[in-house]
């Protein structure tokens, strides 16, 4: 029994990866930059104003603040991707990882990056 989604969706989903990557990635390089020591980790850029005032190194100190959970967020979106990428290459896309059923192609047109079936993920 072949589980992997019919070959016409299955080249969608992994366009709408694809691109879901790249935009992942252009989100973060605005404030972020990749750490060359740690595979699929991102570091966000501390904003330094030379001579600055106690008002505009508070300031840095918030918008540093702020981008660290985006950051998060978006390593965690992406590393989801590129695994639903990985698996697409090795053969096993489109399998629920909790129960070894098939993940509906409703399901996967929705969220590619889907890891587990709906009935799982209740």
């Amino acid at each position: 029994m072949n589980n992997s989604p019919d070959p016409k969706l299955l080249a969608e989903l992994t366009n709408d990866l694809e691109q879901k990557k790249k935009q992942l990635e252009t989100e973060l390089s605005a404030f972020a930059t990749k750490d060359p020591q740690v595979k699929g980790d991102w570091d966000s850029r501390y904003p330094r104003t030379p001579q600055g005032n106690l008002e505009e190194a508070a300031d840095e100190v918030e918008e540093y603040s702020t981008c660290l959970p985006i950051e998060f967020n978006l390593e965690t979106q992406l590393k989801d991707v590129q695994e639903a990428l990985q698996k697409i290459e090795k053969g096993t896309y489109g399998i629920c990882e909790k129960c070894g059923e098939t993940i509906g192609p409703e399901r996967l047109k929705v969220s590619p990056e889907a890891r587990l079936c709906q009935k799982c993920k209740e």
